[in-house]
């Protein structure tokens, strides 16, 4: 059973070829337009291959698969199909499966890879270096729906370049990865103390994140964060490798893209920067200083592969924010009355991501008697030492001239008894519970900056506060949005 409704240029996968790669076995011929892991982001010719995600099994999604207009299923020969007629590739692990499509599509690729990775700062980065190079020929890149070797598994063969967000955990997850991706380019955002509980110091989490180098050749390129304490570390490393190109970037004198100046304000950014010798001004729609210092990274890694950056800075103007990573919110809440503004960092959180947020929330204005509201979740994978992290954020909430702070989350008690009563809107042992409180107190003009670690789902609070807004203005509301 063979889908020819496809121009024969967009299949990415057969299944010939993919049954070739995996050492599966085909119920029906099939031609897919790519694979998705997810249903909701299935695209209609593609292939859907049944993952393990935390406690649930993907073998669960598969009729709905089909129903989604899924070409086929890659799943466990163990898996029973309630339609003979499905067709599966068969296969002894669908995770193993995926690396071997991965590792092939890689071999296959023409064009220049990027890897960008780091404690913080990731998807935004890598979503502008993606921007950028858009305006330079077909790129393609990782999503927040998709993983590195989803994103490589889609990969056409004759995309101009290709750019992947590359995360880890636990040491030795990254050069498993990078063994796979191969990138040209090494992005590196910067060294937190994020994941801290699975590693002794920050220097390991720093020695792991460079096990990225060890997927380059001599003619791959590392661009580095030159600010950062663990720059000759991370440098070191890349050397070690056997690269020889290594850019810093930064605001320090050493770095070979440094930015000049900047104006930040509450919903952009005017930057000046040097870019390896190239001087650059733009505007970014995206607050912050942290999002301005990893533009810098973002057009170095740029500039290190096409040469010039007239057309990639002009089509920088345009980056957007992620969901969950800074992106704003206006909600109606009484017609006539200024809006609720929610800032939505909900993606995640670490004590530095923390700081920054708090540094965008001060140049927020709230309106007309509109206060600062702070909503927080716990920063998760701390450690021993998270409670006295959360504590220490409450003398740059004040600096950020807040008003209250409602937290959910065990840690946050820490923070929330740190603040004076005054400032003490509630503490909740969920999301859930925090937003039903929240529904109680807000009101037309505030500014509510949601942030914390994803395993928390401060999503569900923007959910309940976008509910709140009357069906008739929620359109003119999100187009108005910054």
């Amino acid at each position: 059973m063979t889908n020819n409704k496809n121009n024969k240029k967009d299949i990415l996968w057969t299944s010939e070829a993919a049954a070739k790669v995996t050492g599966g076995e085909t119920t029906h011929d099939f031609a897919a337009t790519g694979i998705a892991a997810d249903v909701h982001h299935l695209k209609e010719a593609q292939a859907f291959i049944a993952l393990n995600a935390g406690d649930h099994d993907g073998h669960q999604d598969v009729e709905a698969a089909f129903r989604a207009g899924a070409v086929a299923a890659i799943v466990s020969k163990t898996y029973k199909p309630k339609d003979p007629n499905w067709p599966l590739l068969q296969v002894e692990d669908t995770a193993k499966a995926l690396e071997a499509l991965a590792a092939v599509a890689r071999n296959h690729a023409k064009g220049t890879v990027v890897g960008v990775t780091g404690s913080a700062g990731k998807s935004g980065t890598a979503e502008m270096v993606a921007t950028m190079l858009g305006a330079l020929g077909k790129t393609h890149a990782s999503s927040g729906d998709m993983g590195p070797l989803l994103a490589l598994a889609n990969l056409p063969a004759d995309a101009k370049y290709g750019v992947f967000e590359m995360g880890m955990q636990h040491k030795g997850e990254m050069a498993a990865l990078t063994r796979i991706v191969r990138p040209h380019v090494a992005l590196v955002t910067t060294i937190e103390a994020k994941h801290i509980a699975q590693f002794k110091t920050v220097e390991a989490i720093a020695d792991a994140e460079a096990e990225i180098f060890q997927g380059m050749d001599a003619k791959g390129i590392a661009v580095l964060n030159h600010d950062n304490p663990h720059f000759t570390r991370l440098k070191n490393a890349a050397e070690k490798a056997g690269l020889r190109k290594i850019y810093g970037f930064g605001e320090d004198d050493g770095a070979q893209s440094r930015l000049v100046d900047c104006t930040l304000h509450a919903d952009s950014s005017r930057v000046t920067a040097d870019i390896l010798g190239e001087r650059v001004k733009y505007k970014l729609s995206i607050p912050g200083k942290h999002i301005v210092l990893n533009s810098l990274g973002a057009l170095t890694a740029v500039k290190s592969m096409a040469g010039e950056l007239s057309k990639p800075v002009e089509a920088l103007k345009n980056s957007t924010p992620i969901e969950g990573r800074g992106n704003r919110i206006l909600v109606t809440l009484e017609a006539g009355k200024p809006p609720l503004t929610i800032i939505d960092e909900s993606y995640n959180a670490t004590p530095e991501s923390m700081l920054a947020a708090l540094r965008v929330f001060e140049l927020s204005h709230p309106a007309n008697g509109g206060r600062r509201i702070a909503v927080f979740g716990d920063m998760l994978e701390l450690g021993k030492d998270g409670p006295r992290q959360h504590a220490q954020l409450a003398n740059p909430l004040l600096r950020a001239k807040t008003d209250l702070l409602y937290c959910c989350g065990p840690q946050m008690d820490a923070l929330f008894q740190a603040l004076p009563p005054d400032w003490r809107g509630a503490h909740t042992d969920d999301s859930k519970s925090l937003a039903a409180k929240l529904i109680d107190v807000v009101r037309p003009g505030d500014v509510l900056l949601i942030k914390g670690s994803a395993g928390n789902k401060m999503g569900y609070i923007i959910h309940a506060l976008q509910a709140l807004q009357p069906s008739q203005a929620k359109a003119k509301d999100q187009r108005n949005a910054v």
